[in-house]
Formats: C-alpha cells, structure tokens, sequence
C-alpha cells in the first residue's frame, strides 16, 4: 500500500488573489473567491476550500459544518 503524505490539491489551499482570500477559519471565509459554482445545485467552491449553500450553510475543508445563517422557513403575518 502506498500513502501519499502530500496533500489533497482539493483541500490544499490554492489562492493566488491578491490581497489573498481569507482562509476557511476566518469570520469572513465566504469572501474568497468562487472557483466553483453550481446554482442549480445550490452551492459554490470557493478558493479556500469552502463549500457555500444557497441557505448560507457551509462545509469546511476539513469536514467542519456551519449551519445556515439566515432563515429558510419565513412565515408571513397579515398586519391589522
């Protein structure tokens, strides 16, 4: 069995913005640049190894999960 220590390009942070994008644990790691997007899939690669959803959840580089920010279920009310 061969173990390759090198790791994954996928994961392997490979920006190459100037100024550089934020990295995955940065508060505002959803400004790095989109490398990869799908909107009819709801989610977007960016740069630094971030998956972005639609309803604003992430997956982070290294399995991390954020949950959404924003609400998906908004339930309106008639005002009187």
């Amino acid at each position: 069995m061969v173990v390759n220590s090198e790791p994954s390009p996928a994961v392997a942070r490979a920006c190459a913005h100037w100024p550089a994008c934020p990295d995955a644990d940065a508060p505002d790691r959803e400004a790095a640049v989109p490398v990869a997007t799908h909107p009819e899939q709801g989610w977007s690669l960016l740069c630094n190894g971030v998956v972005l959803f639609e309803d604003t959840g992430e997956l982070l580089p290294d399995g991390r999960i954020i949950g959404p920010r924003r609400p998906t279920d908004v339930r309106v009310t008639a005002q009187a």
